[in-house]
Order: C-alpha cells, then sequence, then structure tokens
C-alpha cells in the first residue's frame, strides 16, 4: 500500500479546502456556476486560460447547447412552507429546468418528482440538457410526507443562448509532445464524481509547473463532460493527434476505499503500462476495469477518429459506488488521505511517463562493476545479491525495451530501476537511446 507522508496530507488537506470552496456552486455544462468554478480555479492557476464558445457552434454530431441559469427554486405547500429548496441544495432541481410559476395538485406535482426508493434519505442528482422539461429531487423519505393538498412551484431559470466555457492550461517542456490532462466541471454538488477530479488536476498542475527541465509539454483541460470534451476536440484534434504521447482521464480519484483503472481503447498504450505498474505496487488489489465499463470522458478521447492514448486511475469509480449521483457523495466521502493518495497514483504514473526511457549498454559482455565502485571488491556466499538487480537490468539494456517495459519483467518498481539506470549512466555503462 502506498505510505501518505505528512507532506502529502497536508497537500491532501490543500485540496479538501478546495472543494469545500467550490461545493456550494451550483455546476452545469454551461452558465455561471461553470465559470464561477472557472475563475476559482484561474486564481490558484493563474496562467489557465477561459474560453468560450457560443450556443449553435457545431461540435463534429453535436451543437453547443443554449446557456443555463438558476436564482432560485423552490416548493411551497399552502401554508407558505417551503418542503423542497433549491438554496438549501443545489441538487434540489432537475439540471436545464425550465422556468416555471404556478399552483397544482400532489398527483400533478409527483409526475416532476424524483427520488431514490432504495436509499431514501439520499437527493439525487438528475439532469435533461437536451429535453426541455422541469423537474425537482428530494430524498423519499421527504416524498413519502407530501400530503394531499395544493401546492405553489417555482423555478426561476433562464434558457438563451449564450456559450460553454472550459479552461486550458499548457505548461512547455522540452518536447513539443504532451501528456494530456483532462477533468470535468460541470457537475453541482457533489465531492467524489466532481469535485475530486479538479482539485487533484490543479494539485497536479502546481507540481508540474514546480519541475524544472520537464521532458514533455503538459495540456490540462477543466471542461463540463461530453459536450465540453467533444467540443475541446473539435477544436484541437489535429493537434492532440500530433502531440498527445500519453495522457488521464481524472475523476472520483478522492476517497479511502479503493484504488481503480479503466484502460483506454488500446488497453496498451503508455498510459495503460504505468497506471498499471503504479497501482500494483501502491494497492496490489486494485480494481481493473474493461473498456465496457467506460461512462466519463475517455469515451471520447478513445472513440474511433480520435484514439487519444488517455486511460483513467481513479479511487471508487463512477457508478460503482453507492454515493453516486447523490447528495450523499459529500465532503465526508471524499478525505484528505483519500484525495492525497490519488494525486500520488497520478503523479507517479506521470513520473513513470516523464522519465521512461530506452537504454543500451555501451560495453560488450558484462562490465566490470568493481573498479566502478559498484561491486563487492570481496566476494563471499550472497555477495553477489547486492548487485544481482543492476546486472539483470543491464542484461536487457540492449535498446529495444523500455525501462518501464523492463521493470516489469524484472518485477521491480520503475523508480528502483530508475535510481540503478542514472548509477549506470553516471559511469557511463549505459547510453539514452
Amino acid at each position: 500500500m502506498l505510505n501518505i507522508s505528512d507532506q502529502a496530507l497536508l497537500d491532501g488537506a490543500t485540496m479538501h479546502q478546495w472543494a469545500a470552496d467550490l461545493f456550494p456552486i451550483c455546476r452545469s455544462i454551461t452558465g455561471q456556476g461553470l465559470r464561477d468554478t472557472l475563475a476559482y480555479i484561474n486564481d490558484i492557476l493563474p496562467d489557465l486560460s477561459i474560453h468560450e464558445v457560443p450556443s449553435g457552434t457545431p461540435a463534429f454530431d453535436w451543437v453547443v447547447p443554449d446557456e443555463w441559469n438558476i436564482d432560485d427554486a423552490y416548493i411551497e405547500d399552502e401554508s407558505g412552507k417551503r418542503i423542497v429548496d433549491f438554496k438549501v441544495n443545489n441538487l434540489h432541481v432537475v439540471g436545464y429546468s425550465q422556468s416555471i410559476d404556478q399552483w397544482m395538485t400532489l398527483a400533478e406535482l409527483q409526475e416532476n418528482l424524483h427520488s431514490l426508493p432504495d436509499q431514501p434519505t439520499a437527493i439525487p442528482y438528475i439532469t435533461s440538457y437536451y429535453s426541455k422539461r422541469w423537474g425537482f429531487c428530494l430524498s423519499h423519505e421527504d416524498r413519502m410526507c407530501l400530503q394531499p393538498g395544493s401546492y405553489h412551484v417555482v423555478i426561476k431559470s433562464e434558457l438563451k443562448a449564450g456559450v460553454l466555457n472550459y479552461g486550458e492550461l499548457l505548461i512547455p517542456g522540452q518536447s513539443k509532445q504532451e501528456i494530456f490532462l483532462s477533468t470535468y466541471v460541470c457537475h453541482p454538488s457533489m465531492a467524489n464524481n466532481e469535485l475530486s477530479g479538479p482539485v487533484v488536476a490543479m494539485s497536479l498542475a502546481k507540481w508540474l509547473m514546480s519541475q524544472e527541465n520537464l521532458k514533455y509539454s503538459y495540456r490540462i483541460v477543466f471542461i463540463p463532460e461530453t459536450i465540453g470534451s467533444i467540443v475541446y476536440l473539435s477544436r484541437h484534434l489535429k493537434t492532440l493527434k500530433e502531440r498527445v504521447k500519453a495522457g488521464f482521464n481524472i475523476s472520483c480519484i478522492g476517497d479511502e476505499r479503493c484504488y481503480s483503472y479503466l484502460p483506454s481503447r488500446a488497453g496498451n498504450t503508455l498510459s495503460d503500462q504505468a497506471a498499471k505498474h503504479v497501482l500494483h505496487y501502491i494497492d496490489e488489489d486494485f480494481i481493473r476495469y474493461t473498456w465496457l465499463d467506460r461512462a466519463s470522458d475517455e469515451r471520447q478521447y478513445c472513440s474511433p477518429g480520435v484514439d487519444l492514448p488517455i486511460a483513467s486511475i481513479m479511487r471508487s469509480k463512477y457508478k460503482a459506488y453507492p454515493e453516486y449521483h447523490t447528495s450523499l457523495d459529500d465532503l465526508a466521502l471524499v478525505t484528505a488521505r483519500g484525495l492525497a493518495g490519488g494525486f500520488m497514483a497520478l503523479k507517479k504514473s506521470i513520473d513513470v511517463i516523464e522519465n521512461n526511457a530506452t537504454y543500451k549498454t555501451t560495453i560488450p559482455c558484462e562490465p566490470q562493476l568493481g573498479k566502478r565502485g559498484l561491486y563487492p571488491t570481496l566476494s563471499s556466499k550472497g555477495s553477489s545479491g547486492d548487485v544481482k538487480m543492476m546486472m539483470n537490468l543491464i542484461s536487457f539494456c540492449d535498446g529495444t525495451k523500455s525501462l518501464l517495459e523492463i521493470a516489469d519483467i524484472l518485477g521491480k518498481p520503475f523508480w528502483e530501476l530508475l535510481e540503478l539506470t542514472n548509477q549506470l549512466t553516471e559511469h557511463d555503462l549505459l547510453l539514452q537511446c
């Protein structure tokens, strides 16, 4: 299992505070909540550029929808008591609901209510982006308490031509080849399914910007899910296909229950190899999903004709934990330790990709390690074991296998072999191809 350092826990606490700050904002795929979220991220990452795409803009088979904004929503009984209030919990309103101000019977109201009988205390998260309707969500317990009578239903929302926003951060490295990181910022008040992704991506961005001499360039995007990735691809596909060497879709990365891996469609990209290697040494019992279990933006990034090498490292995967898409997905479920562990898993995977290379020996036959201080000068039973791994590493450095491939063959963590590789390179015994 991954040991979480004190510094990592402090970083986790910072990420958790970011999530707490963002939690109350009513986000959707467009609108002021999305802009407020991007503005907050922009304060943390000043180099973030925020873009807007007008409603009606074609994006492959899709069109950017009208912008939705909401000011208030509630249901009052005949005494004026608010039994459902958007300002108490923004999950109470079906996303993209049309405006309404009307009295109706309980029977009429029930046709537009949503609850979860098997999770009676939870408020479900429901949206209707592409079909005009209105609706409210509430706990099943509260729904069962509704009495016959008249109810005042009010939704003060607006749906009109506007823009879709997304944020983009480019971190230059020595190479124009890029590592692509994507996360979404379009769900209202949920912690693991929504906010864990952006806050971990923010922390990764700050770490990457602190590094000197990055081999690869990094492209990090904060987008509304599905329509955002489709719009982004429609604007940048040629560049992405030319430059992206590896990448990750960052979502559901903040609880403490497990680690999960979902592959790219190809299943054998550098992203897949790095993710599986790192997770094996963090938690050998990590959950392996298949491409058939996809449900986030990897659907777009790995689709035929796009074919980007994007995999996912998660904690509890979307749709696989009971609090998913409900009010139970809160800041108690997502913890500083969980965020720190998710961050470290992605950081290590990026480190593997950043430092992976192919090496070849500079000397035929086995090198004389003793004269370089790399081999015990007194031979005794068991002494050769101290350098066996070094010799095994050298034996595979023929210029055909990457260091990550060799680490998998030898059954050793990449970072341990990287230390040996650096020693051998310093003594001019290995040369990077």
